[in-house]
């Protein structure tokens, strides 16, 4: 006679075990991927924000003021809060651009209002430098100051040498 033999109450309650155990990582791995990618589109979405306020900065007919401010924009169907501050640099005529963005929500229910979920830095300002005489000529000519084409022709500051027949310029 022979019997057939199945598995035992505990046999499966063993292997119930460790199925579940494995559905739990699973779940946990999933869970930590999707937190992951909600935080870095938040992250995204800010320091879009942020570069976007700098542009406007830089781009505004009037120069900006120093000081702080801030303010709530609709983007992405969200409400996000930002903070700015411009102050001087030790560069004349050249201020610096902080801008610190955060989803308003989270921004509200947060204890420490420095926490911020991007901050961006730029710059506006005339500060321009003196030429240097190494500009280029947009008009297809040598850079100005460039040596001199050939031997014993010497260029003043801002001449260019004469074109040669079909239009391009001399060589060395």
């Amino acid at each position: 006679m022979s019997a057939s033999r199945g598995f035992t109450l505990i046999e499966v309650l063993v292997a119930l075990v460790i199925v579940a155990v494995g559905m739990a990582a699973l779940l946990g791995s999933l869970t930590s991927a999707a937190d992951s990618s909600i935080y870095l589109r938040d992250k995204a979405f800010a320091e879009w924000i942020a570069l976007n306020r700098i542009s406007e900065l830089r781009l505004a007919a009037r120069r900006p003021s120093k000081g702080k401010s801030s303010g709530e924009i609709d983007y992405a169907g969200r409400k996000w809060k930002y903070e700015q501050e411009i102050v001087e640099t030790d560069v004349p005529g050249l201020l610096r651009i902080d801008v610190r963005v955060a989803d308003a929500v989270e921004q509200a229910g947060r204890r420490a209002k420095d926490s911020w979920t991007v901050t961006a830095s730029g710059v506006v300002g005339d500060a321009v430098p003196a030429p240097s005489g190494l500009e280029p000529d947009w008009n297809g000519g040598p850079f100005q100051g460039e040596p001199a084409t050939s031997p014993g022709e010497a260029l003043q500051p801002g001449e260019a040498p004469a074109p040669t027949p079909g239009g391009t310029r001399p060589t060395t």
